[in-house]
């Protein structure tokens, strides 16, 4: 088969779920699959990792993106006889004038379920064009039985029409040395005590007020001194909640470090006590497998995909429920016993996710439509 991927939001969507997604299939993609060729429609640099003998680089202008996706994009899959349209990032992109099968991966339906947590454009943009990708593709790809769910909830679309290919965390995201990650963050970041860590964006869906209520209530019952470590830019939604640390006196005691650098993190999952991950709603929930996989004691919402994620090797809270979270730290912070056994469970279970098994799913998506 001649498969055309768009490989835009590689580039585009670095360091976020849809960014990580589409690089880590692609490469996989390539490793695996030798009798498939493969069109990649490309935007930026950092391509010469994706240049194979499978694989060919289409370059495309992010300036006139909807150029490419109307035209130019729709007249190069027909002129070489693609076989299968790939679009990764929820299936914007995909349009209609195209003689061969089309497949988007649908990551979540955040601006059905939770609308007010959206950008405006983002929302209309979405709602406006997210029906017709799906009436328009021949297969449908999402990350969660959740979300899959979802999917089927809004759209009464035949249920053997989507498939689920659960995402994994990079190998980067392994086990170190904690002493040696502390000091790291001693010389680099200045923080010299046990923590517990959130990363995962600053979003009203992702509840890190919170998490930071929470601790509030709970921090002073911890057996040692621990503060909480927040990682991510900190723009509008984050400004917010440095006026409520203020107004909670946790000024000393939770600390922000704005963005950090992606190669910096597992040195974070390692050093930390615990993570965190309080979200109301997620497609699959990368963050808690990245901490998982690094042997990290894990406390997680139980709603939506994420105990799909989880299963029973964190604790999983009601994160609308603000004792519930409360508790579940002052269980991982005061009983070294539990937080080891689930350090066990957490690394035993993250073994279950690769982007090498993602990519074996995601192959057997396109060969079900080469009938």
């Amino acid at each position: 088969m001649k498969i055309s991927i768009d490989a835009r939001g590689i580039n585009w969507y670095r360091g976020t779920g849809i960014g990580t997604y589409t690089e880590n299939v692609l490469k996989n993609l390539l490793n695996i699959d030798n009798e498939n060729f493969y069109n990649l429609y490309w935007s930026g640099e950092n391509y010469e990792n994706f240049i194979k003998d499978n694989s060919k680089i289409i370059m495309a202008s992010k300036k006139h993106h909807r150029f490419f996706e109307q035209n130019y994009f729709p007249r190069n899959i027909n002129k070489e006889n693609i076989d299968i349209y790939h679009v990764p990032q929820n299936g914007i992109g995909v349009f209609p004038g195209t003689n061969c099968k089309k497949v988007a991966t649908i990551h979540d339906l955040i601006p059905y379920i939770m609308p007010e947590t959206v950008g405006k454009g983002y929302l209309i943009k979405f709602l406006r064009e997210i029906p017709q990708v799906i009436d328009n593709c021949h297969a449908l790809i999402t990350v969660s039985e959740h979300s899959k769910k979802d999917i089927l909830r809004f759209f009464p679309i035949d249920e053997n029409k989507i498939f689920v290919t659960p995402l994994a965390a990079d190998k980067k995201y392994k086990p170190l040395d904690k002493n040696f990650c502390k000091n790291e963050l001693k010389q680099h970041f200045n923080i010299d005590s046990d923590f517990i860590l959130y990363l995962g964006g600053f979003s009203a869906r992702k509840n890190v007020a919170g998490l930071i209520k929470a601790f509030h209530k709970s921090y002073e019952n911890f057996n040692s001194n621990c503060k909480l470590v927040i990682i991510g830019s900190i723009k509008d939604e984050a400004k917010s909640l440095l006026g409520l640390t203020e107004s909670l006196k946790l000024k000393d005691e939770v600390i922000f470090t704005g963005f950090v650098e992606e190669h910096w993190l597992p040195i974070f999952y390692n050093a930390c006590s615990c993570f965190v991950y309080p979200s109301f709603y997620e497609g699959f929930g990368l963050p808690p497998l990245e901490a998982m996989s690094c042997g990290t004691p894990v406390i997680a919402s139980s709603l939506s995909s994420i105990p799909e994620v989880i299963g029973d090797a964190g604790i999983l809270i009601n994160p609308y429920d603000c004792e519930s979270i409360s508790e579940a730290l002052c269980i991982m912070m005061c009983d070294h016993n539990k937080r080891m056994d689930f350090s066990e469970k957490a690394l035993n279970r993250s073994k279950d996710f690769s982007w090498e098994k993602t990519a074996v799913l995601t192959l057997k998506v396109y060969e079900s439509l080469n009938v």
